[in-house]
């Protein structure tokens, strides 16, 4: 692979080289015949290679942007730190070495100080005199030399002597005198030097590791990886073949490596064929393909259909701890604004605009879909002109905070809970043909393009809509084929012309095959998020047919990854997110805030008015916890028999499940409630059951009187 840079792409043509001087003109005889060429390219010009300026980036790629400078910054201070803790941990091992080298520093020094102390520069000479002394005794200029060397030997050593003795002693008492940060100096001022001299050649004091790297990329590895995959050519010989050319790096990016390449010419493979291929890399990188985002480089970043930027992970990048929504605290928000959504793998905040859309949440149970479902009702809280209809298949706790703000509640999927959904999609399209009539009526002025606005929105009263539909299964299968058919019907014209009048549908599901939610419904939306499914099938039914090819696939997910999903938002736009986390009992805290919000702007309608208990919550009215879900699952229903009313109670809480007909009735008479009837009639049965009025009747009068 090669690594220097191709010129710049400028509107699909690669632009050429600058030069400094253009176009002089050859003399007259001669300008009508030849070409003028650029004086740079003259063969005659000494500075040709000095003028001509290259079009290639001056500085490396990772200093080409404030984010990669950024996160350059951010991975060096990782680095340090982790040098840090590594090295804090060995100082014992570090103190234990110094002070051996310091010994064997100390012997070193003394063995190469002995001969110094002993004069062993001068006993050569008194050796060899005394030899020759020996030989010729009677020598008397030979006697005299040998008494003065050796006595300038003996007076040479009794000086070195001294001096050493008198520098222990000074080096005793000073120790003696000194305070303890300063014999510790003293002893780091001795023991330094000794270790050093004590180390050798092939020992070193610290150890020098090498930052363990879960992903190491280089060029090779990337080519090699693309080959094992089907993408490059296989070379004949010892020739490895094509190889891809690096726009940039591999480069170190955050808690990865990223790099940007463009295939070969003649291979007849594309950047979408490397999107395909996701897992097969991963696998020869030695990754999960969790950690390999890749994807196209369109025209407008200087791409083409050849060009991919990809950015592998070190580790699974879509688990820790989760992000809180920045919604928990925000005290309004505006739903033309694009909503706060999530964090993709790389850290970069992702939000959804939801103006003029339509959104389907998908995946298995449990996996985050209502949490994340959430997020944009809860959005929509918070901004008090956005009118909220809910239904809830599943009728459990997760939606029903919303009754102190919803329009229209429908909880559950039994009979009168469908027949109240069903009476809401009605509610729906006549008040979507009424605001198509009034757009219709209005100047260009005011409405240019036929659609609400803002300004419409405040002037007439014409507040956003919110259609949240949660377990959308659950009322089809719940549904005669009949009833099916039209709430399909009707569903698919609110999610198709809806959007022009406001109106935002927010629909939710699990695996949605043809039977639970079809697919003339799922066509026509036009967001969606899929957490993990079990098979491409099942990801592609809910993000869309084929985009598992592109690389959109949630089946690629684990169980780890709850509240992560692959979000949708085009044709060929899509990201893996990590959605922001709002937990039940913050989403409750928003709805009142929703609630209060509405009152100010005198905007809360509907079931949120007449709701007793969402009244009594505000006011801070103690309810008895019975009583107030007594009157939730019953909120679609003058009137319930005990079994059913069991039923429903146990769905929303598992805590009812112990619970039978004595202790319901025993713990609603400790609440207030009095039968005016233990027997009530429901098509024709007459059964043991209970009357909406009578638990009303046991809610303080103040909350009655205040709806």
């Amino acid at each position: 692979m090669t690594d220097t840079l191709p010129p710049p792409v400028v509107n699909g043509h690669a632009k050429p080289s600058v030069s400094l001087l253009k176009f002089v003109p050859e003399p007259a005889a001669d300008i009508d015949e030849r070409p003028a060429i650029e004086a740079v390219d003259r063969p005659d010009n000494p500075l040709a290679d000095w003028l001509t300026v290259p079009d290639v980036p001056i500085l490396p790629a990772w200093a080409r942007s404030a984010a990669s400078l950024k996160a350059n910054t951010i991975a060096l201070g990782r680095l340090c730190a982790w040098h840090t803790r590594y090295h804090l941990l060995r100082a014992p091992k570090y103190a234990f070495r110094l002070a051996w080298l310091a010994v064997k520093g100390m012997w070193r020094g003394l063995r190469g100080l002995w001969p110094t102390l002993t004069a062993h520069d001068q006993s050569a000479a008194v050796r060899a005199l005394r030899a020759q002394l020996k030989a010729r005794p009677d020598d008397v200029d030979l006697a005299v030399r040998y008494a003065l060397l050796h006595r300038e030997r003996t007076v040479a050593r009794r000086w070195r002597w001294g001096a050493a003795a008198t520098a222990v002693a000074a080096t005793a008492v000073g120790w003696h005198l000194a305070p303890v940060l300063l014999q510790a100096g003293m002893v780091a001022a001795a023991t330094i030097p000794l270790a050093y001299l004590g180390r050798g050649d092939d020992v070193q004091l610290l150890d020098n590791p090498a930052p363990p790297l879960r992903v190491d990329m280089n060029a090779q590895q990337l080519n090699d990886a693309l080959r094992a995959a089907g993408l490059l050519k296989q070379g004949k010989g010892d020739d490895d073949g094509p190889r891809v050319t690096c726009v940039m790096g591999p480069v170190r990016d955050g808690r990865g490596w990223a790099v940007i390449f463009d295939l070969p010419k003649g291979g007849g493979k594309t950047a979408a064929d490397v999107l395909a291929k996701r897992t097969a890399i991963a696998a020869e990188l030695g990754v999960d393909e969790i950690q390999v985002i890749a994807s196209r480089v369109r025209a407008a970043a200087g791409g083409n259909a050849g060009r991919v930027s990809m950015w592998v992970a070190d580790d699974d990048p879509y688990l820790g701890s989760p992000n809180p929504s920045p919604l928990v605290k925000a005290e309004t928000f505006s739903v033309w604004d694009p909503i706060p959504f999530g964090q993709d793998a790389r850290g970069t905040r992702i939000t959804v605009p939801v103006m003029w859309q339509s959104l389907f949440f998908g995946g298995l149970p449990r996996r985050g879909k209502t949490f994340t479902q959430r997020l944009m009702t809860a959005a929509g809280l918070l901004d008090p002109f956005v009118r909220h209809y809910v239904a809830d298949g599943k009728g459990g706790a997760d939606w029903m905070p919303m009754k102190a703000v919803a329009h229209r509640l429908v909880m559950g999927a039994e009979d009168d809970a469908v027949e109240a959904l069903k009476a809401m999609l009605k509610e729906l399209l006549a008040e979507m043909e009424r605001r198509f009539v009034l757009l219709r009526g209005l100047p260009v002025s005011v409405c240019p393009e036929g659609k609400l606005t803002p300004t419409i929105v405040e002037k007439y009263n014409l507040p956003v809509i919110f259609v949240t539909i949660d377990e959308l299964q659950e009322y089809f299968t719940a549904m005669e084929r009949d009833d099916r058919e039209q709430v399909i019907n009707d569903l698919c014209r609110i999610a198709r012309r809806g959007p022009a009048a406001g109106f935002i549908c927010n629909f939710a599901s699990q695996r949605p095959d043809a039977d639970s939610v079809p697919t003339k419904l799922r066509e026509i939306i036009t967001l969606r998020y899929s957490t993990q499914v079990v098979d491409q099938t099942s990801s592609d039914m809910v993000l869309g047919k084929g985009k598992a090819a592109q690389g959109a696939d949630a089946s690629v997910l684990s169980e780890e990854h709850k509240g992560t999903g692959v979000l949708v938002t085009g044709p060929a736009s899509f990201v893996t997110v990590r959605a922001d986390f709002l937990d039940g009992p913050a989403f409750a805290e928003i709805c009142q805030r929703g609630r209060v919000l509405r009152q100010k702007h005198n905007q809360l309608t509907g079931d949120a008015v007449q709701d007793v208990t969402a009244a009594a919550d505000q006011a801070g009215v103690s309810i008895a916890p019975v009583l107030s879900d007594c009157l939730t699952v019953m909120r679609h229903a003058a009137r319930m028999h005990t079994v059913d009313l069991l039923q429903r109670l146990e769905n929303l809480d598992p805590d009812y499940g112990d619970w039978d007909a004595e202790r319901l009735a025993r713990e609603l008479e400790s609440a207030g409630v009095k039968r005016t009837t233990k027997q009530v009639n429901i098509s024709g049965k007459n059964l043991a059951g209970y009357r909406r009025e009578d638990l009303e009747a046991a809610v303080p009068p103040e909350l009655l009187d205040a709806r």
